[in-house]
């Protein structure tokens, strides 16, 4: 009966857009093998009714606890996203209007994040550490109506804003019993009736994000109510997230990953969250997080992981809580890490593949119950279509490699005011990821790399994530990353970079020794540079472009110096 009801609810979606035959497919078998997904067949196809029926079925389960200051349920945060709601449409925010937000990782953030989606608005997460010019770009391009900071305020981006004539309210939550106080508004009065008036769309704009902007300039991704609802059903049916699950939150919220995979697939399933009490990830407090709130998972980007392994390594907690699982994703994590990993919290770690453009996930290891993981797999397909296309558009067959394209209802349908770009991303009626990869005969997708940070050397095609995770591999090397560089003879040249580990003597030549005894010859880095930092993005991705321009530059010095000396 389910499926029946589901097929007839994608029937009006697709009346405001395209719904392939498989994604129907894919969602009604969700529906059968992943009971929560009965419960809401009929009418729901955005993220504000989905939390809107949560608060409803859970209202007395922990939502969102942020350590020794705040535990609120799940009715009281629906409560409190309301009445924050129409405090802002007091203030003047008008469906449509983009919200630009910067916040650390506090209970406000939660509750305005999701007023201003509620009010038909577009919620635009910033980066906190931004400086001044990267605000004005980011606000400018988000075309922000108003800036929302905590209460302590942002310096760069309020200057910023003061620039662009952008308006700033300050949202604080003295305590677990009051309202979201925001400073100054317009109005004392809270504007109920016309929140009761509104009533959100899948269409609405819900989310605005930009790609990291490693190798070009940084493109604005438009992310809908449907967009929001279909990720996070993906995420919770593939980790089977329910109200019996809990996590810590370690990644920051102004990135999908975190937003995505760790805040609202929860909040989705009735299941709890807990924040940091500093506001950001702190080694030394997150296993005692992780008790206090019965964590069953957590998900993080790989340096963090390390950090989490080098902490248990130096100093191992008495015991450590019995985790579902552990998921990675937003780099590429090491086989050698992942195993390492599993060995010390004796959960299975599972590896996933994401992007903004997606809504994040886009494929997953499952969980052990529903098959192997495979390290260095990033798993099925979760939710979406996904093939391996060659330059012509043709689907390539098992193991062949190409570029990795997908198309679903979680897919943004374009980047903002930039027609090359959207030329470029959507051909053959798909969605390019510009990830080279092939899928096994198992189904399981295997990336080899960006297409554009291959390395051709002489003809010879290098996959730098391969030789990223062969060097980690060794016992006494912490980060390691492979790069390309201009060479007369073969055109590229493989180099690395690399973190020894704390108190190893590891030098070049061990690790070229190293690499000649188990790589092929073209594979192995012609030169090796030891360095005790790498560029990483907000997430920790680190940032190759950047460490191959860096140690080119300082080929011919003796010393070299520091990221950003």
């Amino acid at each position: 009966m389910c499926a029946f009801l589901l097929a007839a609810n994608l029937i009006l979606i697709s009346s405001r857009c395209i719904v392939s035959p498989r994604s129907v497919f894919i969602i009604i078998s969700d529906c059968i093998r992943f009971p929560f997904f009965s419960r809401l067949a009929m009418g729901i196809s955005t993220l504000t009714g989905l939390l809107d029926y949560v608060a409803g079925q859970f209202s007395d389960r922990g939502a969102i606890s942020v350590s020794g200051k705040f535990d609120l349920t799940h009715a009281k945060l629906h409560q409190l996203v309301d009445r924050a709601a129409a405090k802002l449409l007091s203030a003047g925010v008008s469906p449509g209007d983009v919200v630009a937000l910067t916040f650390p990782n506090t209970v406000e953030f939660v509750i305005m994040f999701l007023a201003v989606i509620r009010v038909r608005a577009t919620a635009a997460p910033l980066n906190a550490a931004y400086t001044f010019d990267e605000f004005e770009f980011y606000l400018s391009d988000s075309e922000s109506k108003i800036l929302l900071t905590s209460k302590e305020g942002n310096e760069p981006a309020q200057a910023a804003a003061a620039k662009l004539n952008i308006p700033h309210l300050s949202a604080t939550l003295p305590d677990a019993d009051s309202d979201v106080v925001l400073s100054p508004t317009q109005s004392e009065a809270d504007d109920t009736n016309s929140l009761s008036e509104l009533t959100n769309d899948p269409s609405d704009v819900a989310l605005f994000l930009h790609t990291s902007g490693t190798t070009s300039r940084p493109k604005g991704v438009p992310l809908t109510q449907q967009n929001l609802y279909s990720s996070v059903r993906n995420i919770q049916s593939v980790y089977k997230i329910t109200e019996s699950d809990s996590t810590v939150i370690v990644l920051p919220l102004f990135h999908v990953h975190g937003l995505l995979a760790g805040l609202l697939s929860s909040l989705g399933a009735g299941a709890a969250v807990a924040l940091p009490a500093s506001g950001r990830f702190s080694a030394s407090t997150f296993w005692s997080d992780m008790k206090m709130y019965n964590a069953t998972w957590y998900t993080a980007v790989p340096t963090i992981h390390q950090i989490i392994l080098d902490r248990h390594l130096s100093s191992p907690e008495p015991a450590y809580p019995k985790l579902r699982f552990i998921r990675s994703c937003s780099a590429s994590l090491a086989p050698a890490i992942m195993a390492r990993l599993e060995e010390a919290f004796g959960a299975p770690v599972l590896e996933a593949y994401a992007m903004t453009e997606a809504t994040h996930l886009m494929s997953s290891n499952p969980l052990p119950e529903e098959g192997p993981h495979k390290p260095g797999s990033v798993g099925k397909p979760v939710g979406q279509e996904m093939a391996i296309l060659n330059e012509n558009g043709e689907v390539q067959e098992t193991d062949a490699k190409g570029e990795v394209c997908i198309r679903g209802l979680n897919v943004t349908k374009g980047y903002k005011n930039n027609l090359e770009a959207n030329k470029t991303a959507f051909q053959f009626g798909w969605f390019h990821t510009g990830d080279l990869g092939f899928i096994d005969s198992d189904g399981y997708l295997h990336l080899v790399g960006r297409i554009k940070e291959l390395i051709n050397r002489g003809g010879e095609k290098i996959s730098p994530i391969e030789v990223d995770s062969f060097l980690l591999s060794h016992p006494d090397i912490a980060q390691a990353v492979a790069f390309g560089v201009p060479d007369d003879k073969y055109g590229e040249e493989i180099n690395c970079a690399v973190i020894p580990r704390d108190g190893s003597n590891l030098d070049e030549e061990e690790v070229s020794r190293f690499c000649k005894k188990n790589l092929a010859a073209f594979k192995v880095p012609k030169r090796v540079f030891m360095t005790d930092s790498l560029p990483k993005t907000a997430t920790g991705k680190i940032q190759r472009r950047i460490v191959s321009e860096h140690f080119l530059a300082q080929i011919s010095t003796a010393k070299v110096p520091k990221f950003g000396a």
